[in-house]
């Protein structure tokens, strides 16, 4: 067996176990208020973080480019409250303008 098939079967099988530890954790344990709020606000941060990676990084380096003014367009259409369609549209466009203009 290859070494790449070897490293799909133990990725595989941490997985699993990862999914088995999750379903063994007692009920009174994720009943406590500490630990719904941080499951609450786990995603979030996790989303925002990989959105500022794949925004503003590029390999080792910080870099604003059209991207970085398609965000600030997303974040300035959400705080407008306009529908999230809307939202993804607007910002991709500006990202587009800037990338043909420059």
């Amino acid at each position: 067996m290859s070494g790449a098939w070897t490293a799909v079967l133990l990725g595989g099988v941490g997985c699993y176990l990862l999914k088995l530890a999750g379903l063994s954790v007692p009920a009174s344990v994720l009943e406590r208020t500490t630990v719904r709020r941080m499951a609450d606000r786990l995603p979030v941060a996790l989303l925002a973080a990989l959105v500022a990676v794949q925004v503003l990084g590029e390999g080792h380096r910080v870099v604003l480019d059209a991207r970085a003014a398609g965000l600030a367009t997303a974040v300035v259409l959400l705080l407008a409250r306009v529908p999230f369609l809307f939202v993804v549209i607007g910002a991709g466009a500006t990202a587009a303008v800037l990338r043909a203009v420059g």
